[in-house]
């Protein structure tokens, strides 16, 4: 019999700051409303046996507590921080609208060929983090695990198990404080929910 696997991907509440587009160059921490959304989001329990995180300080300083609660191992993937976004860096959707709307309507159209400038292309983003996903479904074999990182990180883990082009990404919504998961099991993987609350 093959023993399934269980990936759960929670995306990190509200940072300091508020809604910017903040990739792998800014390290806010989580302020006091995101913590909140993080505990409302995965409640009492903890059905996991292990905890993958982001080395962002949004992801790692919850995903330290979460393992301190309930003793579980924690592990930092590097890999799965969050995609570069170059000079968009720090700043609000509406401020680029305003400032450069060419620029914001060219990535929207087409988010591989018309990148930020100075952004991380998101090929290569997508390949980096589709490596260490793999590494964690190989690791963590028939277990259930928990990874917490970023909205752009699960879009890409989400359009690699649906064997999406990477385009496809930026149509998949991923809210705050929200929990995916995917299903590995003996004919591939399967996404079983998505931006679901756990408690």
């Amino acid at each position: 019999m093959t023993h399934e696997t269980l990936i759960d991907l929670i995306r990190h509440g509200q940072p300091v700051g508020g809604n910017l587009y903040r990739g792998h160059g800014i390290d806010d921490p989580l302020n006091e409303t995101g913590w909140e959304q993080m505990w409302d989001a995965v409640g009492d329990d903890a059905p996991w046996q292990a905890v993958v995180t982001s080395p962002l300080r949004r992801c790692l300083d919850f995903a330290n507590a979460l393992a301190s609660r309930h003793g579980l191992p924690v592990s930092v993937e590097e890999r799965f921080r969050e995609v570069g976004f170059g000079s968009w860096e720090g700043r609000s959707r509406p401020e680029i609208q305003q400032n450069s709307p060419q620029e914001f309507e060219a990535f929207y159209r087409d988010p591989v060929n018309n990148r930020p400038p100075g952004a991380e292309n998101l090929i290569d983003f997508q390949r980096r983090v589709g490596t260490a996903y793999d590494a964690v479904v190989s690791t963590y074999a028939g277990g259930h695990t928990l990874i917490v990182t970023h909205a752009g990180v699960i879009r890409a883990i989400i359009a690699l198990n649906l064997r999406t082009d990477p385009a496809g990404m930026h149509r998949i919504h991923v809210p705050n404080a929200c929990v995916s998961r995917i299903r590995h099991g003996r004919f591939g993987a399967r996404l079983e929910f998505i931006n679901r609350k756990l408690c």
